[in-house]
């Protein structure tokens, strides 16, 4: 028996539609992969990077209030989300700073490494 993933506390219709193009069909299949990956995916299928949607699916995984994510513990989320965002992008390393905050919301054209 499947179920779905808006059923997982704090994950929408949108995050669910996302799962979807990612290949992820059910809450059990995104539990299985794990926040970590199953964000990986749905950026490799159209999803747009956004650090707080990848800390909240973290969350939302392990059953806690979308926004309990502080400190330490946020800090790392966020340079895993950096590192996931360049692998998936095809950049050799992580845009820090300015640069990360004008590429994240589209003013920078992206990088082509190599």
């Amino acid at each position: 028996m499947s179920t779905p993933v808006s059923s997982i506390r704090n994950l929408g219709p949108a995050v669910e539609a996302a799962c979807a193009r990612a290949g992820i069909p059910d809450a059990e299949t995104l539990r299985e992969l794990g926040a970590h990956d199953a964000y990986g995916r749905m950026l490799r299928t159209g999803t747009r990077p956004h650090f707080i949607s990848y800390y909240v699916l973290h969350m939302a995984l392990q059953g806690r209030p979308w926004n309990d994510c502080r400190g330490k513990e946020k800090d790392d989320l966020r340079a895993r989300f950096d590192a996931l965002c360049a692998e998936v992008s095809g950049r050799s390393e992580a845009l820090l700073g300015i640069e990360a905050v004008l590429d994240e919301i589209g003013v920078i054209a992206r990088r082509k490494d190599g």
